[in-house]
């Protein structure tokens, strides 16, 4: 930027230099007019030297003023490429994963009822800032987001095509690495919360991430439950337990001297 700005004003110090010789071009030639009026009755050489200098007084007034039109054209072309080059190319829409972000630890679990899948990582060139992306596992759709992290406390912005914010998102990490919280609209309206689990690297986006089993319980973040084993049916008792259950005091009752199959009531 300095140096284009150094560009646009050496360039009209130029301009303004040969407007100044014009002048001074178009002065002089009004010199030798006047000289040539004055001089009218002398010599005849002196009336052909007054009438060259005039000539070329002339020609020099209109090159400096050519030039002085041009320098400010070129100026313009130059600076016109020149923020050409600069400018960062147009992001394709849709969006689509970016292999910049494919290194980044990733994060599974919903966004409101949706299943996502999250990529976040640290920014090269500031210490606290975090940049990845987010995709939607039932359309593909891709986001990306970028903002801070302090602490345990994560606060991005996201953007469905790379220039305009649609979204704020503010969580917290939890000590298993956990991230909650909510995603909101730009003016803060309408949170929806997240909840999404670290993968380990290498580990396959998990089967039922579309629903997860806090979804499946309606409450809460635990596990689901294990689920139950099917009945069966009750095995009959050996014969010979039979045989002692038969022979067992009723309730109720009591046993004399050490003989069961003798009671007697309450």
């Amino acid at each position: 930027m300095e140096g284009l700005q150094a560009t646009k004003l050496g360039s009209m110090g130029i301009a303004d230099r040969l407007a100044k010789f014009a002048t001074v071009a178009r002065s002089a030639a009004g010199e030798c007019d006047a000289m040539s009026a004055t001089g009218s009755k002398g010599a005849g050489s002196g009336r052909v030297r007054s009438g060259h200098a005039r000539a070329f007084a002339l020609t020099f007034a209109l090159l400096a003023a050519t030039l002085s039109a041009s320098v400010p054209l070129a100026a313009q072309a130059q600076s016109d490429a020149v923020k050409e080059l600069a400018a960062p190319p147009p992001i394709p829409l849709p969006l689509k994963p970016s292999p910049e972000f494919a290194k980044f630890p990733r994060y599974t679990g919903t966004l409101g009822k949706r299943a996502i899948v999250l990529r976040l990582g640290p920014k090269t060139d500031d210490p606290s800032g975090v940049h990845g992306e987010y995709q939607f596992t039932d359309t593909g759709e891709v986001i990306l987001i970028a903002g801070d992290r302090e602490g345990d406390t994560l606060e991005v912005e996201e953007s469905n095509d790379g220039t305009h914010i649609t979204g704020n998102w503010v969580g917290k990490f939890g000590p298993d690495g956990v991230l909650q919280g909510d995603r909101m609209n730009v003016d803060d309206s309408d949170p929806q919360p997240f909840d999404l689990h670290p993968l380990a690297a290498g580990q396959p986006v998990p089967a039922g991430a579309a629903q997860p089993a806090a979804q499946v319980q309606g409450q809460g973040h635990g596990p689901a439950p294990a689920a139950a084993a099917p009945s069966q049916p009750a095995a009959a008792p050996p014969v010979g337990a039979a045989a002692a259950s038969s022979s067992a005091p009723a309730a109720g009752a009591h046993a004399v001297g050490g003989v069961s199959n003798l009671t007697i009531g309450d």
